[in-house]
């Protein structure tokens, strides 16, 4: 249920794709957030309230939440799940709340560089309230305009940093630690595994690991973004495929972003098409804006179709 994997070591831009997951439509909405809107953490009497220092587009999920985005300093975020039972947040200690749906949006309004939002990590206490009548862990990958990467993991009531370029792919539960012990039993990584084709997120996170390996040196920007999401397809779950468990969690919809040149990509899979904003185009906006990304029609540079919206979150 999710991937997201980062181009880094290209020479042409730094690119990222992720897609999203689940067993039912998760009614996305993406979203130009201006600089300067003010925002809460959560429902709580020590949520977090701060105003944005960064222009967002974001992807939201039911209304919500942020679950995806990037900010006009070039950095990205990305919630993905990880199972519950692997997740544990911080306790009450006084510290104000940033609830795991507003995670993203609080990490890209506030932070211009994954550096700077590790160095800031434990600024906030990041809460898990219901979400939808239940509870759902998550995990949050960081990637920037130098080719910078986190994985942040809330485990044993502590936020699990793993900070670095070579943090590249990420996928659901078990947590990254583990991920990684799985994959050096996989060839190039230091095993003599051939890559496998399950659809499980041990599977996919080994996958997305080998064909980045193998992808070759994109000639322009088109080619460096149409790489990301290449792999992104190739992880993506096909309506109606189960699980071993019966479960079926298809792909909705697969984003990416060039954040070199600061461009958010969006593509649902109900539809053959990928259209574009162009974050920069967007720089004097000073009111919050949307599009339906769902809309079949879309596509190729659709910056000058956001419309004029109430943000709803």
């Amino acid at each position: 249920m999710c991937s997201r994997i980062l181009w880094n070591d290209n020479p042409i831009a730094k690119t990222v794709s992720r897609c999203m997951d689940w067993s039912v439509d998760d009614e996305p909405e993406l979203w130009f957030v201006p600089r300067g809107t003010d925002r809460v953490g959560g429902t709580d009497a020590e949520s977090l309230r701060w105003t944005s220092a960064h222009a967002t587009l974001v992807t939201s999920m039911w209304g919500l939440g942020t679950v995806d985005g990037m900010n006009e300093r070039g950095l990205a975020a990305h919630a993905l799940y990880l199972d519950p039972e692997d997740v544990s947040f911080p306790a009450p200690d006084g510290r104000p709340s940033v609830s795991n749906a507003m995670w993203v949006q609080y990490l890209l309004d506030t932070f211009e560089t994954v550096a700077e939002a590790v160095d800031a990590i434990d600024r906030v206490r990041i809460t898990s309230p219901d979400f939808r009548g239940q509870q759902l862990g998550i995990h949050i990958a960081l990637e920037d305009a130098t080719g910078d990467s986190a994985i942040i993991e809330p485990l044993d009531g502590r936020l699990v940093v793993h900070h670095g370029r070579e943090f590249t792919v990420m996928t659901n539960s078990p947590t990254l630690d583990r991920q990684l012990e799985n994959l050096s039993r996989y060839r190039p990584f230091g095993g003599e595994l051939p890559p496998p084709g399950d659809i499980t997120s041990a599977d996919r996170f080994v996958r997305s690991a080998y064909f980045l390996h193998y992808l070759p040196e994109p000639r322009n920007e088109v080619e460096a973004v149409a790489g990301v999401f290449q792999l992104i397809a190739n992880v993506s779950v096909p309506y109606g495929a189960p699980y071993s468990d019966g479960g079926v969690y298809p792909t909705w919809w697969r984003a990416g972003a060039d954040l070199t040149n600061r461009v958010y990509y969006f593509g649902s899979t109900r539809s053959p098409n990928i259209f574009w904003i162009v974050l920069d185009d967007l720089a004097e906006v000073t009111e919050v804006r949307r599009i339906d990304p769902r809309e079949p029609s879309l596509v190729g540079d659709q910056t000058a179709n956001l419309a004029p919206a109430s943000l709803s979150y």
